[in-house]
């Protein structure tokens, strides 16, 4: 059935424009085409029934409420050969060593201000940037404990950062999860080929949490780490349950924990337990009502006294928001220049701001060519996809940028790369990119793999979740892809 797939003119992940397999995707390609229609609509459908089964879910709010779905799933994997995703893991450390250099100076010294790289206006009008803890020594002086960045590959098949999500990223159990259907679907591809395992990636994100060590945390006993969430109805739910329940740490919400003398304490029925390490999963406004919005009854009062006073570590840290806002996002080649003195391993796509009146002109002229984002706003929210929009739409956005045009980014439309999807029983192109998820703590380690995401609507950009999108398993060969003896 993949003789009659087409590239087009995007660059595709599986297949040559002369319609063979890339050298790396030959076995599974040959694999495929041996399977009758019949089979490959028995592969699709034990997918699907396995996250049902499992409970994979996420949820799409709407101004009808909130609808539970299970996360669409392909079965064709995205194949990275092991020199590419070297190439990859060394961008992603060099990106997050110096984003995180950014936030320690902005809430520090701001040599990067002085030294006039980046706007002062950017960083201290910004939503995101929270003065309250300017001047905060965080433990390893590591602002970023996990990041999700997403890249995509332009037509020439350079990968790209397209996003940097510094505060709450999600995803990271749908990595595992993605795996373990893949198991379901495909057992002997994994007994005849060198894919590299996820087995001991957990136990690492769980010792990158444990690293962070309160400032004033008592040498002698055992540190206590929690999960806060904000409830079972946030979108994300089901990643906080599973990442808690692998790291083995306890699931909190707001109401479970207590400050006291500047201390945090969790209730359990054996009276108050201290707390030393929150990976919280709430925004930095509903985090302490004492401290920022006092309206919230996700957070707990007088959290930030206690992180001040060093008798908890917060992670990821507050603030982190202005380093991935998308108007920042322009500057971040600059930081790594700036830092680290070296220039960025993996580019960004060009962009521009429509605070300059000579780019705003232009993006106006060009709605129909460009992507125009909120800088904002994520998730595939309050963005304009030019070539598929309407009048209205152009006009709609003509008004917003018009009228508030520092909100907004816009880019050229990149040819995104595609790969092939199986759904309604016959494959076709779709689009894809990657979030590669770093972990930070006394080193910095990069998961294998990543969550490959897929615009399963065919024709659409669009690949998150909450957008009709879906996910694909990640597989990193670690012997070129070539079967080996078992």
């Amino acid at each position: 059935m993949l003789k009659q797939y087409e590239t087009g003119l995007f660059y595709d992940e599986m297949m040559k424009a002369n319609g063979t397999p890339k050298r790396h995707y030959q076995w599974f390609y040959e694999l495929v085409e041996n399977f009758s229609e019949n089979e490959l609509r028995e592969k699709h459908e034990t997918a699907q029934l396995n996250f049902l089964r499992k409970g994979i879910t996420f949820t799409v709010y709407s101004q009808a409420g909130g609808t539970e779905r299970t996360m669409p799933f392909d079965f064709v994997p995205i194949i990275i050969p092991k020199p590419q995703w070297h190439k990859i893991e060394e961008g992603m450390k060099q990106r997050l060593k110096a984003l995180n250099h950014f936030l320690e100076d902005i809430y520090h010294d701001q040599e990067i201000i002085k030294a006039g790289v980046v706007p002062r206006d950017l960083v201290e009008n910004n939503p995101y940037y929270y003065k309250q803890v300017q001047g905060l020594d965080v433990p390893l002086r590591n602002h970023v404990f996990l990041a999700g960045v997403d890249l995509i590959r332009d037509e020439n098949g350079e990968y790209r950062v397209l996003e940097d999500n510094l505060r709450n990223p999600s995803g990271m159990s749908y990595v595992f999860q993605n795996r373990y259907v893949m198991r379901q679907v495909y057992p002997e591809l994994f007994f005849q080929h060198s894919i590299e395992t996820l087995e001991h990636q957990l136990s690492e994100l769980q010792q990158t949490v444990m690293s962070h060590v309160p400032k004033q945390s008592e040498g002698n006993r055992s540190l206590t780490a929690v999960l806060l969430t904000p409830g079972m109805y946030n979108s994300a739910y089901y990643d906080h349950v599973f990442l808690a329940q692998q790291m083995g740490i306890e699931l909190v919400e707001g109401r479970d924990l207590v400050v006291k003398n500047d201390v945090v304490y969790m209730k359990t029925i054996r009276g108050l337990k201290r707390v030393d390490i929150i990976y919280r999963r709430i925004d930095d406004d509903f985090l302490d009502p004492e401290a920022f919005r006092p309206d919230s009854a996700l957070g707990v009062d007088g959290l930030l006294r206690a992180y001040k006073a060093g008798n908890v570590s917060i992670l990821n840290g507050i603030g982190n928001g202005v380093a991935d806002d998308k108007a920042m996002y322009v500057y971040v080649p600059e930081m790594i220049r700036f830092y680290l003195d070296e220039e960025p391993i993996i580019p960004n796509v060009e962009t521009y701001f429509l605070s300059n009146p000579e780019r705003m002109d232009y993006v106006l002229e060009h709605l129909d060519e460009l992507v125009v984002k909120n800088v904002g706003a994520s998730g595939g929210y309050d963005m304009l996809i030019g070539p598929q929009s309407s009048e209205e739409e152009r006009e709609l956005f003509r008004e917003k940028i018009i009228e508030k045009p520092n909100q907004y980014i816009a880019q050229p439309t990149i040819k995104l790369s595609r790969a092939p999807a199986y759904q309604d029983g016959r494959f076709y192109p779709c689009h894809v990119d990657l979030r590669v998820f770093v972990m930070n703590g006394e080193k910095t380690h990069v998961l294998p793999g990543g969550l490959s995401r897929v615009a399963l609507k065919e024709g659409s950009l669009v690949v998150n979740s909450s957008q009709g999108g879906g996910g694909k398993d990640t597989w990193i060969l670690s012997e070129g892809g070539e079967p080996h003896a078992k």
